[in-house]
């Protein structure tokens, strides 16, 4: 039998974006949207500075979201399913690809500080198939102290545009960086991937179906206050429903007799998928079958990929 803390698991639910500040819908006015993003952020704070047992579950799902819209700004056609595959199917130490590699600068960006120096954005850049010298991103770290001292979807929006203004190619780098420097702005211990699943939405939008508003155009630091709001009222409902999950997976934890049971819900509860055929010290693939089908019968986990061999599994 394992034993768990029972600290780890939260008996709140997750705090949701009011739905006063959701009902404006596009924001008649840039102060509306302004103060509406206010409102979202301010309910997605405590999440963001909070580490409940689902925690590393719920940021690499944000980030696999925008790397999937990461996807379609480069002209790729993988989707979340694709992407989740790549990255959980690639042999230890191989070439993850170029999707891969895109999907690896998302979820590093959730697994650090927002500290940024000129070799950290050196090597996301790589991630994301940029080349830039050490001038630029000498330049762009000192942009990036400058708008530290301005409001949050602000600091983020300026940021990204100057991001664009170096470099018209690196759309794929500009909203990666506003989410490092709206978690500057917030003081999060860690950022968020939030913007880039907005970038085809109708926050971006100058009308429906129109074009779609880049850095630096008019109208942009007020899509991206629409865009926080949504992203935050997106990650809020994402944080309610596994948080739901995990309080049924610890619930079952005193169920589960195999030795290496531990390794694997700490694993589903800080990872968005986790292999079927995960060998650990005190697991072996077998076992870990066995577990996984288990955990399947107590609908305590659930399969992601649809498929009858190599699957994965995931909150």
């Amino acid at each position: 039998m394992i034993r768990l803390d029972p600290a780890t698991a939260s008996s709140a639910a997750p705090p949701a974006v009011p739905a006063w500040a959701l009902a404006g819908g596009g924001s008649a006015t840039d102060a509306d949207a302004a103060f509406q993003a206010g409102a979202a952020l301010a309910s997605l704070d405590p999440l963001a500075r909070a580490q409940p047992a689902w925690s590393g579950a719920w940021r690499q799902r944000l980030a696999l979201k925008c790397a999937a819209a990461s996807m379609r700004l480069a002209g790729r056609a993988e989707d979340e399913a694709a992407l989740r595959d790549t990255w959980q199917l690639c042999p230890a130490g191989a070439d993850p690809g170029p999707a891969g590699a895109i999907f690896g600068a998302w979820r590093q960006l959730t697994l650090q500080p927002p500290a940024v120096s000129a070799d950290r954005l050196a090597k996301v850049a790589e991630m994301l198939g940029l080349a830039w010298d050490d001038e630029a991103l000498a330049d762009l770290c000192t942009q990036i102290e400058e708008v530290a001292g301005r409001r949050a979807p602000f600091a983020a929006a300026t940021i990204a545009a100057h991001v664009v203004a170096m470099r018209p190619d690196a759309e794929l780098f500009d909203l990666w960086l506003a989410d490092l420097v709206l978690a500057q702005s917030l003081r999060w211990p860690r950022p968020l991937p939030l913007l880039m699943a907005q970038a085809f939405g109708p926050a971006f939008r100058t009308e429906v179906g129109g074009k779609r508003i880049r850095p630096g155009e008019k109208g942009f630091e007020r899509a991206v206050c629409v865009a926080l709001l949504q992203a935050a009222a997106e990650s809020c409902r994402l944080a309610s429903e596994l948080s739901r999950r995990a309080e049924k997976l610890l619930a079952v934890a005193p169920k589960l007799r195999a030795k290496g049971a531990g390794d694997v819900i700490f694993l589903l509860l800080n990872e968005d998928a986790v292999p079927g055929s995960l060998v650990t010290k005190n697991l072996s693939r077998f076992a870990a079958r066995r577990l996984f089908e288990r955990l399947q019968q107590l609908e305590a986990v659930r399969e992601l990929s649809g498929r009858p061999t190599f699957r994965l599994f995931g909150l």
